[in-house]
C-alpha cells in the first residue's frame, strides 16, 4: 500500500472510531425517507427496518415519503428539525441527492438504502445495494465526510453528490426508457447513448477557478465528486468524495471510432485516455453556444447554455468501516453479511 493510501486509511479509521464510540452511548434517533416509486412493498420495508433498529437498541424511526414536488430535501430537513441523527434515504441517486441537500449545514448523517437503477454513490463508496447491509452500515456507526456540488443559476440552486454533466451524458439519460432500465439495469444507458453518438458537438468555454477559459468543440463535460461510472468504470483516478475538489472531464469524440477509442481507454486505463481531458478545481463554469441537455446525479434538469458549479462543505455519510484499504467498496460484501444477521435472515 502506498504512503498516501496508508495515511488516508489512518485518517478514515480515526474518524470512524470516534463516531462509533459516540453512537454507542445512546439509542440513535433516525428517520426514513422513501421514494414510493422505487419501492415494492412498503410494509415489508417498515418491518425489516423496524426489527433491525430495535435489535440495535435504536428507537423506532419516523417515516417520510417523497413526492414529485419534493423528492427528498424537505423531508430530510423536517427529519433533522424533529431531532433525527441519521436519515435513511431509500431510492435511486435522485432521492439520495435530494436527501443530502436537506442535510447541508447539519451534523445529521445520511444512510443510503439504494433501490434505483444506477446507484452511483453506492458503487463509489462501497454501499451495498443489499437492504440489510445498508441498515448494518448505519448501525455500526462508520462515518465519512461527503462533499457536495452546488449548481448555481439565475433561477436555480441545486446540489449533487456524484456527478453533473452537460451534453451527451444528459442526452443518454433522457433517451433511456424506464422499462429498459427495469429490465437490464445500467446497461440500458448504453442503448440510450447509441442514439446520439453521431450528434453534432457543442462549442463550449470551460472556466475553472480563476484560470483562463478552455475552448473546445466537445460532446460532453462532466463535473464529478467521485470517480466511478455505472459498471464500475473509473473515469477519474484521483477523485475522492471528501477532498474538497471537483474533477472535470471534457470529452471530444467526433466519430464512432473516437468513441470506441475513448471507451477502450477507460476500460484499460493505462496512461492517457484518447479524446478526454481532465482537470481539477473548486469552481467551474461551462458555457455553450446553444442550450444543452443537463443532468445532476442521473436526473435530467431543464436545458441551458450554462452549468456553474462550486464545491460545498461536506455532510456526514454512513459508510462501512474499512479494514486495510481506503477503497471502501472492498467491505460491501462483509457489510451485507453483518446486515443479514442483524435483520435475522442469516
Amino acid at each position: 500500500m502506498s504512503t498516501r493510501n496508508g495515511t488516508r486509511v489512518a485518517e478514515i479509521v480515526a474518524v470512524l472510531h470516534t463516531s462509533c464510540v459516540e453512537a454507542s452511548r445512546h439509542g440513535v434517533r433516525s428517520a426514513v425517507v422513501v421514494n414510493p416509486a422505487k419501492l415494492g412493498d412498503s410494509a415489508d420495508l417498515r418491518a425489516v427496518v423496524g426489527r433491525a433498529l430495535t435489535k440495535a437498541g435504536w428507537p423506532a424511526p419516523t417515516w417520510h415519503e417523497t413526492t414529485v414536488e419534493d423528492p427528498g430535501r424537505g423531508q430530510s430537513r423536517a427529519a433533522v428539525e424533529a431531532g433525527a441523527e441519521v436519515v435513511f434515504a431509500c431510492g435511486g441517486d435522485g432521492t439520495i441527492m435530494s436527501c443530502a441537500s436537506g442535510l447541508v449545514g447539519t451534523d445529521t448523517a445520511l444512510a443510503v438504502l439504494p433501490s434505483g437503477t444506477g446507484n452511483l454513490l453506492a458503487a463509489n463508496l462501497g454501499l451495498s445495494t443489499d437492504l440489510a447491509a445498508g441498515i448494518a452500515v448505519a448501525v455500526e456507526g462508520g462515518r465519512r465526510r461527503l462533499d457536495l456540488g452546488l449548481v448555481k443559476g439565475r433561477d436555480e440552486k441545486r446540489y449533487f453528490t456524484v456527478m453533473a454533466g452537460m451534453g451527451f451524458d444528459a442526452q443518454m439519460l433522457e433517451s433511456t426508457s424506464e422499462v429498459t432500465k427495469a429490465r437490464i439495469g445500467w446497461l440500458a444507458y448504453l442503448f440510450g447513448g447509441l442514439k446520439h453518438l453521431r450528434d453534432r458537438p457543442m462549442r463550449i468555454s470551460v472556466r475553472i477557478d480563476d484560470r483562463p477559459p478552455i475552448r473546445r468543440r466537445a460532446r460532453s463535460v462532466l463535473v464529478a465528486n467521485v470517480g466511478r461510472l455505472p459498471g464500475g468504470v473509473r473515469l477519474f483516478k484521483e477523485a475522492e468524495p471528501d477532498d474538497g475538489w471537483l474533477d472535470i472531464a471534457i470529452l471530444t469524440p467526433r466519430t464512432v471510432g473516437h468513441w470506441a477509442a475513448l471507451g477502450w481507454g477507460l476500460l484499460r486505463r493505462h496512461g492517457r485516455v484518447p479524446r478526454m481531458e481532465t482537470y481539477r478545481g473548486h469552481r467551474v463554469q461551462v458555457t455553450s453556444n446553444r442550450p444543452q441537455p443537463r443532468q445532476l446525479d442521473g436526473d435530467v434538469i431543464p436545458p441551458g447554455r450554462t452549468l456553474r458549479i462550486e464545491v460545498q462543505p461536506p455532510i456526514w455519510l454512513c459508510v462501512p468501516r474499512p479494514d486495510d484499504a481506503d477503497d471502501l467498496a472492498y467491505d460491501a460484501d462483509a457489510a451485507a453479511k453483518r446486515g443479514r444477521r442483524l435483520v435475522g435472515t442469516e
